[in-house]
């Protein structure tokens, strides 16, 4: 296998874990203002993530940091492309993670809805813009023969990529529900499980919707299995949810939300970035990457560190595995 391919699965792979683990915490936060009827079911719900967001966050800078250095002109064109929506979606992560640590720092109620705001809006946008963002790209954009973005805001809000944004948002609040009624008891662990089943319901939907027409864009056998192994995650998940079973019901949403992007991912291969230019335009493995000696220097560094990384992030969950009461 070419470090061309290997370094196109491990970005693969980092998007999707980012997706899977910053998934939940998006959720969390969209379902704040939702089920934290009082301060003290906020602060149960915000304490479940507490230990966890920043750290998830770290897959974010991984995965675009490793784009930049394996792919460079796949890097440039795509956050040049989307320099606005990126630009938000950092201002949105920016005030979600001030609203997680300040809100706490003031024992007064308006200051605290004001970073109740922060946190829920810091949320949402992420939740939807991402969807976006990966739709474009499994969709592809006006790319010319320089490999630059020629397009406008209009181009990237496509129905496709508007489809992409609703199923993220949907799946990430259902995975984050989810999450709540994994780690919480009493009224709060209730109240998630009925709204991870509600929003699972739309989430199956869109996502059905979304996947199917990622599927006739880039039919296969490998990526219909895919997807249809991401509904079954995803009903399991309800399904188990509704008997009370929140750990298998989280398993259920993490493959689901996982399968997706799989999905996205090896229907995109061998391409980086479609152009609707004209075909011959499009980004690949081939002509984005690295010199060889680049690839394979970042791979000596992967193999050493990245089993440390996960180690201690695993670790990080073990010691939080209990449950937060209100």
């Amino acid at each position: 296998m070419e470090l061309t391919t290997v370094w196109f699965a491990v970005i693969a792979f980092l998007w999707t874990g980012y997706f899977v683990l910053e998934g939940f915490d998006f959720g969390v936060g969209v379902l704040l203002p939702f089920l934290g009827r009082d301060e003290p079911r906020r602060r149960a719900m915000l304490a479940t993530i507490g230990p966890v967001w920043d750290g998830n966050e770290v897959w974010l800078i991984v995965a675009a940091g490793a784009m930049f250095a394996a792919f460079p002109d796949w890097y440039a064109t795509v956050f040049s492309g989307f320099y606005l929506p990126m630009l938000l979606m950092l201002v949105a992560l920016i005030l979600r993670g001030l609203g997680l640590e300040y809100r706490g720092k003031r024992d007064d109620a308006r200051w605290r809805r004001r970073w109740d705001a922060a946190v829920f809006g810091g949320s949402l946008v992420p939740a939807v813009l991402w969807g976006v963002v990966f739709g474009d790209i499994a969709g592809g954009l006006p790319v010319d023969a320089a490999g630059e973005y020629t397009g406008g805001l209009t181009d990237l809000l496509n129905p496709y990529a508007l489809l992409g944004g609703a199923t993220t948002l949907t799946l990430f609040v259902t995975h984050g529900a989810m999450f709540l009624a994994l780690k919480t008891s009493g009224d709060v662990r209730d109240r998630a499980r009925r709204y991870a089943i509600g929003a699972g319901c739309a989430a199956a939907g869109s996502g059905a919707a979304f996947v199917t027409w990622t599927l006739l864009r880039s039919p296969g056998a490998v990526a219909l299995a895919l997807a249809v192994a991401a509904v079954a995650a995803l009903t399991f998940g309800l399904a188990a949810a509704r008997v009370g079973r929140e750990g298998w019901g989280f398993a259920g949403t993490t493959a689901a939300v996982g399968l997706v992007f799989v999905v996205l991912f090896w229907t995109l291969f061998p391409e980086l970035l479609p152009s609707t230019t004209n075909p011959s335009y499009a980004l690949t493995v081939a002509n984005a990457a690295s010199s060889p000696y680049t690839l394979k220097v970042m791979s000596w560094f992967a193999v050493v560190f990245t089993p440390l990384v996960l180690l201690y992030q695993g670790w990080t969950y073990w010691v939080f595995r209990r449950r937060v009461a209100a």
